[in-house]
């Protein structure tokens, strides 16, 4: 359906030039949302996908596990979007430690992602409110460190932003002017928590990320904050009890199709072209990281039956190997947890001779270790822009 303009524009003085900036009405859509045969059918598949995704515990022997990887890769994913170039490995390295070659900012900030997502859901699991105040939290610790730093980390801004072009006079959209942020925040509060007009969780997800890329409340940060509520919003709404989902890979993908979606919300009300492509991109990310479960599974009972035919060796190289699915990206300090350093280098070098592990650095000391297949299942696509 193909409503008019879904906001009005206040004209604003910024940078010397004035410009029209665009303050959006609140949510819900007037008229509502279509949801109706094909669209229908597709937020059923796309529930049922998500549905599909948090039953994943029951293939995994230990959930947590890959949750852990598959925030970083989401970690990086949703950088990447940003501009920075860290890849995977960098990030893990950067965990231990140790991060040769890799630009520190770039780092930082995808640690400072993960960082955020963590405080996020802990926060919800306490019973804290999917509130702004939250919001405001984990955009603080999102911007605490790296660049950005000094753009009011946790804080609505105060003054003009704008996206795309040199200038706000040539900007590709002006998001509303500084004195229209709290109001229209506390407007998306207000509708994350309406019990008056019941919807199913991944549309409402799906409206509050626009809204949120709309109104652009913070100075920097905000792509990522807003791919991060999507995740918040499907935990909040029971449809996933650990935070799986994530969109930056689709949304990398399809970037100019997104932003041009976006557009397209604004000026002319196409609500239902974005919805379809957020349930097209839920469906298809959900059945990705099933089946990324599954090929880790695999993965690890064929190395783990090739370890057992070690005989009496295998113990210990099974407890190194346990600790690379714990952390693929490792050092012989940290894979020696729990035994002596001479026996973990035994056991890693031994797998290193099975195809398992690679030593990395080239170094004799402060060697580091990855277990190649693991990180290459989830470094797929995950490439910088």
């Amino acid at each position: 359906m193909i409503r008019q303009a879904t906001g009005t524009y206040h004209t604003t003085a910024t940078a010397d030039e004035q410009v029209r900036a665009f303050v959006p009405l609140p949510l819900p859509p007037v008229p509502p949302l279509e949801i109706t045969g094909p669209r229908q059918m597709l937020l059923e598949r796309a529930t049922l996908a998500v549905g599909r995704l948090d039953s994943i515990s029951t293939l995994l022997p230990d959930p947590h596990l890959f949750l852990y990887s598959y925030v970083r890769r989401e970690a990086v994913l949703s950088s990447q979007i940003e501009g920075t170039q860290s890849s995977l490995s960098d990030l893990l390295l950067f965990e231990l430690e140790e991060a040769p070659g890799s630009p520190v900012d770039d780092v930082v900030e995808v640690s400072n992602y993960v960082a955020a997502l963590n405080h996020g859901m802990d926060r919800l699991r306490e019973g804290f409110p999917l509130s702004n105040r939250l919001l405001r939290e984990m955009h603080g610790i999102l911007m605490a460190k790296g660049r950005g730093s000094d753009k009011l980390p946790g804080e609505f801004r105060r003054s003009q932003n704008w996206i795309g072009g040199t200038r706000p006079g040539n900007a590709r959209f002006v998001p509303p002017p500084p004195q229209e942020v709290e109001p229209c925040m506390a407007a998306l509060e207000k509708f994350l928590h309406d019990e008056s007009a019941p919807m199913p969780v991944l549309l409402r997800a799906a409206l509050a990320h626009v809204q949120f890329e709309t109104i652009h409340p913070f100075l920097d940060g905000n792509g990522r904050l807003g791919r991060l509520l999507i995740a918040l919003l499907l935990h909040h709404g029971r449809l996933l009890s650990e935070p799986l989902l994530y969109l930056s890979l689709y949304l990398k993908q399809h970037r100019e199709t997104y932003y041009d979606l976006l557009g397209r919300v604004r000026t002319a009300g196409e609500w239902e072209a974005w919805v379809d492509f957020f349930l097209e991109g839920v469906e298809e990310t959900a059945r990705s990281a099933v089946d990324t479960a599954r090929r880790l599974v695999r993965l690890f009972d064929e190395d783990t039956r090739r370890i057992q035919q070690a005989g009496r060796q295998a113990a210990n190289t099974l407890r190194v190997l346990a600790a690379l699915r714990q952390r693929p990206v490792l050092t012989l300090t940290a894979a020696s947890d729990g035994m002596s350093f001479p026996t973990a280098s035994k056991a890693m070098d031994r797998l290193v001779a099975a195809g398992i592990a690679r030593e990395f650095t080239g170094q004799r000391r402060n060697r580091a270790f990855v277990y190649d297949a693991y990180l290459n299942i989830l470094n797929e696509g995950g490439q910088p822009l």
